[in-house]
């Protein structure tokens, strides 16, 4: 059984840092595309960033690119998302999402197989 759990998110100020780990287990994980989503209340599911299973290719959001940071460890199962210089419209649920080999598209929620529950971000200004 698949099963994908994030962690990490909280309440922050404009400006400030956050980690963001997905624990996956149940799966090959080498062999996933990891992607992050997010969704702010009354808004739709949208693409963050992902990291191809291959290796090498590193996608994000044109609002995320130059401060969010995908990174992953197959070793531990974990993809990370470090997120720096927050703004209040980063506000939402982050989901980590997974997906086996290469996606016919990484920036769509409906390409992804797996999906956790979610973490909280909030940031302040």
């Amino acid at each position: 059984q698949v099963q994908l759990v994030e962690s990490g998110g909280g309440l922050v100020q404009a400006g400030d840092s956050l980690r963001l780990s997905c624990a996956a287990s149940g799966l090959t994980f080498s062999r996933y595309t990891m992607g992050w989503f997010r969704q702010a209340p009354g808004k739709e599911r949208e693409f963050v960033s992902a990291s191809i299973w291959s290796g090498g290719f590193t996608p994000y959001a044109d609002n995320v690119k130059g401060r969010f940071t995908i990174s992953r460890d197959n070793a531990e199962n974990t993809v990370y998302l470090q997120m720096n210089s927050l703004k209040p419209e980063d506000t939402a649920i982050y989901y980590c999402g997974a997906v086996k080999l290469s996606p016919r598209s990484w920036s769509r929620s409906d390409a992804y197989d797996y999906w956790g529950p979610g973490t909280q971000v909030t940031v302040s200004s």
